[in-house]
């Protein structure tokens, strides 16, 4: 049977902590017959219904020994659009694969109810299943669940009548129902799991408006779906919004279809964590797969990001006699018969990262991933996501554009690129005029890299959505100019460069150009290109951002030269700077030392500034973070 749903569309866990030595899914035999153990005993129920107003009928299952001197934890196991309450008893043997786990002791005994979830009085699986008052009775059936069978349930078998002792899990369908009715019902249901649940799953800021209250009462809330599955994108996006809110959750990807080898696999393995205590810190290791990398060409399945932030990458290289990935350190990829090598890693930071296939030595981008210009070359980038990057997601907001001008260089006597934000409306509110903010790369990357591995646009477009920013411009320019980026000769031929493109872009774009509506910023390389042109011309620039830079230690051509213009010049420059914004990668970043030492000096020649640290070291999550940060002192 197919269990389909185009249009709409947890076991138990308790609190024994599980080990994450345990095997990721279930062993062969897992659901097979094994007579010489004891068995459990499945019987047909019928209860009556005021909710439909029709006598109707579930299945029973009671484990091994049961005892009616005993009260037991209850699970309600949901099906697919296309089943009733023998859909699981048919196609999953939910009996065999319980039994076996007894067996093993690796069960709390449990009744198990499987219902029939289409409440409506011709409950029977005919006809049109997408007929849409079949699809209503699906949402029927929380009344019918919550009114009728679970005060009959606990009537005739000795229940534990409290919800740390009643669990709801369900496939497709039943997994959305699964999610809805047990995250909306948290006085009713401490365990809630949803196997590869459909689109008649509530969005995320539905299913869960209180996260504060989902974090104390849940015990286990289970979210699993098969890697190659349609409707994997409805599981997506609730494990997103829970990670976002840090409500402890199971995201678990396993490889498969929409099918019961998926749903019999999820059985088993969530069932043996109900009623028992679950350790919440080791719920992001308990998983078989990851989900693609955002920052993977389209439709490639690898890299692939665990939800504990590590990364696993399958290469195909049948001829290749090592390969390795390099993602901060090189990782040794192990070859199968089949020609693909694969390895997973580390737990990785935050954000964006460069990193390399080694393929015998030879440094190349990974075919599976999109290319970023970095370290001087083009190099494959992968995004790590985490809790905090909500500032840069793509949201519900008003959008600006980045936008590509080619203007003519005199510094170089060539044409040269910038990238320009614009902010939302702006080629609607015509009689606006906007304050421009400079915005400059790091050495090895050019103008693309803050447009592309920066986020500009999404940073300023949800600062600005949430009237945390000021409507800018970013101005994103090529700052590559002259030979050895850190010589005096390649600052000077910078400032000259700046200073051409800042009336370009006064002429062909509405700028407000009075005074106190103009700040420069830059990352590294374009830290020291701030510090020299900006500290230069204070008057014209009221707002810098230095992110992981300063002057070298010992480099005299380059700090003397600049502290004895600040010697001479601190009170104009202390008088027209707004503010003078520093940021660190803490100590790990490679500039840190230097950029002590800088300010220091500053301290001595009593130029005033704000210094903050990002910890990260000297990488884009950093950077992220500065001008997400930065961007709010401007112009206000």
């Amino acid at each position: 049977m197919k269990y389909i749903f185009l249009s709409l569309l947890l076991l138990f866990g308790s609190p024994t902590v599980f080990s994450q030595t345990d095997a990721k899914r279930a062993p062969e035999g897992f659901d097979s017959l094994r007579p010489e153990i004891p068995h459990g005993k499945i019987d047909t129920v019928s209860y009556s219904s005021k909710t439909v107003g029709s006598v109707r009928k579930a299945l029973v299952y009671t484990p091994p020994g049961f005892s009616k001197s005993k009260k037991y934890p209850v699970l309600y196991l949901l099906h697919g659009i296309g089943g009733d309450e023998k859909e699981w008893f048919n196609n999953g043997q939910p009996h065999l694969i319980l039994d076996n786990l007894y067996a093993q002791k690796k069960l709390q005994p449990m009744i198990v109810v499987l219902p029939n979830g289409r409440a409506m009085k011709n409950d029977r699986a005919v006809g049109n299943i997408m007929d849409a008052e079949k699809v209503q009775a699906f949402a029927t059936f929380e009344k019918d669940l919550l009114n009728d069978l679970i005060p009959f349930i606990e009537s005739k078998y000795p229940v534990i009548k409290n919800r740390e002792n009643r669990a709801i899990a369900g496939l497709s369908m039943g997994g959305g129902q699964s999610l809805n009715f047990g995250l909306g019902n948290l006085d009713k249901f401490a365990w809630v799991g949803g196997f590869s649940s459909a689109p008649n799953t509530k969005t995320p800021e539905l299913l869960v408006p209180n996260p504060e209250e989902a974090r104390k009462r849940l015990n286990l809330l289970w979210i699993s779906c098969g890697d190659n599955d349609n409707l994997i994108s409805f599981s997506k996006r609730t494990h997103d919004y829970l990670r976002k809110e840090k409500v402890p959750h199971i995201f678990y990807i396993e490889p498969g279809n929409h099918d019961f080898k998926v749903w019999k696999n999820d059985l088993y393995m969530f069932s043996q964590l109900l009623f028992k205590p679950v350790d919440k810190t080791s719920f992001s290791k308990y998983t078989e797969l990851g989900f693609p990398a955002s920052t993977n060409i389209r439709s490639a399945k690898y890299p692939q990001v665990l939800p504990d932030s590590r990364v696993l990458f399958k290469i195909k290289a049948p001829e290749a006699q090592k390969v390795q990935i390099d993602l901060g350190r090189k990782y040794d990829m192990i070859k199968s018969d089949d020609g693909f090598w694969e390895v997973t890693t580390d737990s990785m930071g935050e954000g964006f990262h460069y990193y390399s296939l080694l393929v015998d030595g030879v440094a190349l981008a990974d075919p599976n991933s999109e290319t970023f210009y970095g370290m001087g070359r083009m190099a494959s980038g992968i995004e790590i996501p985490f809790d905090g990057g909500d500032y840069y997601a793509e949201k519900n907001v008003p959008h600006g554009e980045v936008r590509m001008k080619r203007y003519f260089s005199r510094i170089s006597s060539s044409w040269r690129r910038a990238f320009i934000y614009t902010p939302p409306g702006y080629d609607q509110n015509t009689s606006d005029k906007y304050p421009v903010l400079y915005l400059l790369h790091g050495g090895g990357e050019d103008e693309r890299g803050w447009s592309t591995q920066g986020k500009t646009d999404l940073i300023m477009d949800n600062l600005i959505a949430a009237n945390k920013a000021k409507p800018m411009l970013v101005v994103m320019m090529d700052g590559n100019v002259g030979q050895g980026a850190f010589g005096e000769q390649s600052l000077r031929a910078f400032e000259g460069e700046l200073k051409g493109l800042i009336p370009f872009i006064e002429s062909n774009h509405r700028v407000d150009t009075r005074p106190g509506n103009r700040a420069l910023a830059g990352l590294s390389m374009g830290g020291l290109q701030t510090l020299y042109t900006g500290i230069k011309n204070s008057e014209l620039f009221p707002y810098l951002g230095v992110f992981s830079s300063g002057w070298f230690s010992g480099r005299n051509e380059l700090s003397s030269p600049q502290y004895d213009f600040i010697r001479d010049n601190h009170s104009s420059i202390n008088s027209n700077l707004k503010a003078l914004w520093i940021s660190m990668g803490g100590k790990e970043d490679i500039a840190y030392n230097n950029c002590k030492e800088m300010m220091s000096k500053f301290d001595e020649l009593n130029l005033k500034y704000t210094y903050t640290e990002y910890p990260g070291g000297h990488t884009w999550p950093v950077w992220r973070n500065n001008l997400y940060n930065f961007s709010q002192v401007l112009f206000k």
